[in-house]
This record gives C-alpha cells, structure tokens and sequence, in this order.
C-alpha cells in the first residue's frame, strides 16, 4: 500500500512540475525574439483568415515559430478572432506577443507614395498605376471619370492633388491615396486663399490654384516663383495675354514631342495662352504650397517679362526691349 502511496505521490509531483515548467514556458515563450529567414520577413493575412490558417501564413514566411503552437497559442489567448486582414511586416527582434499584437492592432507595413510638384494627371495616374505596393481599384476607369467613382465634388482631378509624400498601409487601394492628396489640396488651398493679397486680381480660389500650377511649371528656382507670379499678375491687370509655353504644352498633351515649335504658339487651343487672353481652363500640373502661396501673394514687382538664364533661374525684365536684349543673351548667345 505504501508503494501505491509514493507512486501517487511522486505522480502528483510529477504533474504539478510540469504544470510550472509549462506554465513558465507559456509565460515566456511569447515574450523571446522569434526566430526568422531574414532581417524582415513580409506576408499578408487574408480576410476571414483562422488562427490556424495564420499560423501557416507565418511558418510560410519565414518565421520560426512551430505552426502548432502558434495556433494553439492563438486559440487559447482568445486573440484569434481579433486579428486584422492587410500586409504586415516582422523585424528581426519582435517577440510573438509583438507579432500577435500587430496582428490584433492592424499594424499593417507602411510604404511612402510620392507625388512630384509639377507632374501632371496623366503622369500621376501612371505613377499610381505602376506602384508595387498599390492595389489599383481603378484600373479601367478613365481618370476623368475618377471625381464621381469616388464621390469627390469637382469636375476634374487635374492640379487638385497635393503633391507630397503619403505614407499608406502596403496593399492600400489606389482611390485611397488619391482621395487623401485630393482632401489635403483642398485643405491648403483654402488655407492659401485666406492668405490672398486685398488687390489680387484672382476671383477665386480655384483661379489661384491654375496660376499656381503655371508657376510651378516656369520656375526652377524656388525664389524666383514670387517674381513669376508677380509678372504674371501685372500682365493679368491690363489684359496683357500670359503668353506661357507650359501652357501651350499642356495643351498639345501626348503630340508634344519635347520640341515646342512656331507652329505650336500660333495654333489655337482652350489652353494657348499666346491666342487666348486669361487663364487657361484648367490647371496644367500639381502646384507646391511655395508656387499656391506665391500666386496668391506675389511679388510687388514692375516686370512683365522674363527668360530662363540656362541655370534653372530666370532674369526678369520691366520693358519689351529690355527683355529682347535678355533673350539674345541668355537663349541666343549673342
């Protein structure tokens, strides 16, 4: 009978020193850097996934966490249900309870999308479209089609996006990027056109914003963009025509071959600003806050003329002669 007791004992024993040792494992399991193929290892959790069905995910990926465990792990922290679809990224010293808190939070991989100052639709719509990291729900929809697909109250997207610098979850949706540069430009401009000088001759916001989109065109030097304005204005307040290539370029689209000839600045088009008085219809580019600041608040300068120097700046002139001279020195060479 005493051998039955002692058996029974050192069995309890037994049990209750694997129940610490695995109840220490559990405890300090999920807190120890896992084990992975790479600095940084990549995957995406499907929508509906199963806690099982992640746990693949991860072995897959090249985390080295046993498949069994994680599941069950997952399964009886009651997290399983909680975890979140999208692109997630794993660094070389996140622990399990990290990932699993990544996976819970929605803590998705964030990449940068850059839109360039003075690009236009055309030239944004292939950047979106040929981004890796982007999943273009607009693919087939006309870009002019664009505003109503994604419920955005103006008539076109042209020069209505701020260019910048977007960080978004890898996997976002094109629309997305697209409605948070459109929201952003609508925030600047009307912060820029409270700014406005008392006597501009601009009538409204979105006047300010295609004049923007012209001075970013013509200026290669940041400091200059105020003295462009200020040309452009002055020639605005006596009806002088802006006469700008950018303008004219926009307007040729796909036929412009690099080479803007005679032919080009006489041939009428909404958006030749030789043989057309005013702004064009539209902006021609996406304008920086330094080029919308500038066309609301120009330089109080005399000038109505001005030439690329060949350096990226320009030299501004008062009168016609004075300009002609600049042209047969700077783009001439005499």
């Amino acid at each position: 009978m005493r051998w039955l007791i002692r058996l029974l004992v050192l069995v309890l024993l037994l049990s209750v020193m694997v129940a610490v040792a695995a109840g220490v494992w559990w405890w300090r399991w999920p807190q120890q850097p896992v084990a992975l193929q790479a600095d940084t290892v990549a995957f995406e959790v499907k929508p509906g996934a199963s806690g099982r069905q992640v746990a693949g995910v991860l072995h897959r990926a090249g985390v080295g966490l046993s498949p069994e465990v994680v599941a069950l792990w997952l399964r009886l922290s009651g997290q399983a249900q909680r975890i979140k679809a999208g692109h997630y990224e794993i660094e070389t010293g996140d622990t399990a309870a990290r990932v699993l808190d990544k996976l819970v939070r929605g803590e998705q991989a964030l990449v940068s999308v850059t839109l360039i100052e003075g690009w236009n639709l055309r030239q944004v719509v292939a950047a979106l479209s040929a981004s890796p990291h982007l999943r273009n729900d607009l693919q087939g929809v006309p870009p002019a089609q664009w505003p109503g697909q994604l419920g955005l109250a103006v008539p076109h997207l042209e020069g209505r996006l701020l260019p910048d610098t977007y960080r978004v979850a890898k996997g976002a949706t094109v629309s997305s990027v697209v409605r948070a540069a459109a929201s952003a430009m609508e925030r600047e401009l009307a912060q820029v056109w409270a700014q406005r000088a008392p006597d501009t001759p601009l009538r409204s916001a979105e006047e300010a914003l295609i004049l923007a989109s012209i001075i970013e065109k013509e200026t290669g030097v940041a400091s200059d963009r105020p003295l462009v304005a200020g040309v452009f204005v002055n020639r605005m307040r006596i009806g002088m025509r802006l006469q700008t290539d950018p303008t004219v370029i926009y307007g040729l689209g796909e036929r412009f071959d690099g080479n803007l000839r005679k032919v080009d600045l006489q041939t009428d088009t909404p958006y030749n600003t030789y043989t057309r008085a005013g702004l064009p219809p539209t902006p021609i580019a996406m304008p920086g806050r330094e080029s919308l600041l500038a066309a609301v608040r120009p330089a109080d300068t005399q000038a109505f003329y001005f030439v690329a120097r060949g350096d990226g700046s320009s030299q501004f002139s008062v009168t016609l002669d004075e300009h002609n001279a600049a042209v047969r020195r700077y783009q001439l060479g005499r």
